[in-house]
């Protein structure tokens, strides 16, 4: 089977787990700490904060700039539902702006009609490495005073006008779950543009607390979102080889473009000039629903794993019952959810290994199309 994504490490990785499990130090320890200084060299910053999870991280950021109960947090309706989730979990209210079908990211001319006296932050997601109209969101987050968290679970590497993602908001967020180009198995990191932010973060993902003069003291009623010792090792050892990674997932980016340019049953998400795009996933949609799972399973027959990419948030079981939200509110969100299909990509899969995935693809619609699907 071609995986959909395969991490790989190096042997030296594993040396270093072993020099974990003898010492006993398994969090907060070297190696988490040099994971944070890696970061922050990469990002040129200094307030990068490891945590367990792209979850942790966008649950923390809400709490640190103060979302509570009724507040309004505007999100795209196409994105892993942690981005949704995390916002019923403080209290607060998501509100949904449906996506563009050029880049699957949030459609930032519907925007305004979202804004409201309740509105208290925007959560941007940068789907699959694709980034989205910062400029616009930029100006009307200004205008209205609004805080920026940058959902960056899926665009460790991307860059707006040469600039990273994750520069952009008040507090973005990164996940480093297993399917991402960069992994520590489950994890994430905060960065913050405020040093209040970044203390109450600190403090906040372990316990709430805080040393003064070389003694615990529990400020808040924090939570247990720390990063191990080992997750952090993983992480060093990805970001070693972050830049070939990345150029592999553009070249077999292009290897897929080259054999799908012609074939008119797909619709393959655009890059902007401005973008530069580290492919975490590819994504393709499909004429219709049937058409698209008929393509999985035959594609899952020929040994290739593909899967739904994101879900259309409005339209899962809690939220549909809780909003009663109806198909067309999110027209391209649906179509994404119900015909979109992630391919695999990443250093695992070969020139030779693209080429067959984009002729087994094309022949799919050779023979569906003789059959009269």
């Amino acid at each position: 089977m071609i995986r959909l994504s395969k991490p790989s490490f190096s042997k030296n990785t594993e040396k270093n787990i072993s020099k974990i499990l003898r010492s006993g130090q398994l969090i907060d320890g070297f190696f988490t700490n040099k994971f944070e200084k890696k970061i922050n060299n990469y990002f040129n910053v200094n307030n990068a904060i490891a945590v367990s999870s792209g979850t942790a991280a966008l649950h923390l950021s809400l709490l640190s700039i103060g979302i509570k109960k009724s507040d309004e947090v505007i999100i795209p309706s196409f994105s892993y539902i942690a981005t949704a989730n995390v916002v019923e979990n403080v209290g607060a209210i998501p509100v949904f702006v449906d996506i563009n079908m050029k880049n699957l990211c949030m459609d930032i001319d519907l925007l305004h009609k979202k804004i409201t006296k309740k509105t208290k932050a925007i959560i941007i997601v940068h789907e699959f490495g694709n980034i989205c109209d910062i400029k616009k969101l930029l100006k009307i987050c200004k205008k209205n005073n609004l805080k920026i968290i940058e959902d960056a679970a899926c665009s460790f590497g991307s860059k707006y006008n040469k600039k990273l993602s994750g520069l952009f908001g008040d507090i973005s967020c990164f996940s480093f779950h297993p399917r991402k180009v960069v992994t520590t198995s489950e994890g994430g990191i905060v960065i913050t543009k405020s040093k209040k932010d970044y203390r109450f973060i600190k403090s906040y993902k372990n316990h709430g607390v805080v040393n003064v003069l070389n003694k615990n003291k529990f400020i808040n009623p924090g939570l247990n979102y720390r990063l191990s010792e080992i997750n952090s090792v993983l992480g060093l050892d990805q970001l070693k080889s972050i830049d070939n990674k990345i150029k592999h997932r553009n070249k077999i980016a292009k290897i897929y473009e080259f054999y799908f340019k012609n074939n008119k049953n797909l619709n393959l998400t655009k890059i902007d000039d401005s973008v530069f795009c580290n492919y975490q996933s590819y994504h393709i949609t499909l004429p219709n629903e049937t058409i698209r799972n008929k393509l999985k399973n035959y594609l899952y027959l020929n040994k290739i794993e593909s899967n739904v990419g994101a879900q259309a948030i409005p339209f899962q079981k809690f939220y549909q019952k809780k909003y009663k939200f109806k198909k067309n509110d999110f027209p391209n969100s649906y179509i994404a959810y119900t015909r979109g299909l992630v391919i695999p990509i990443g250093e695992h899969i070969s020139v030779k290994n693209a080429i067959y995935i984009s002729k087994k693809i094309n022949n799919f619609f050779l023979w569906a199309y003789s059959l009269n699907y």
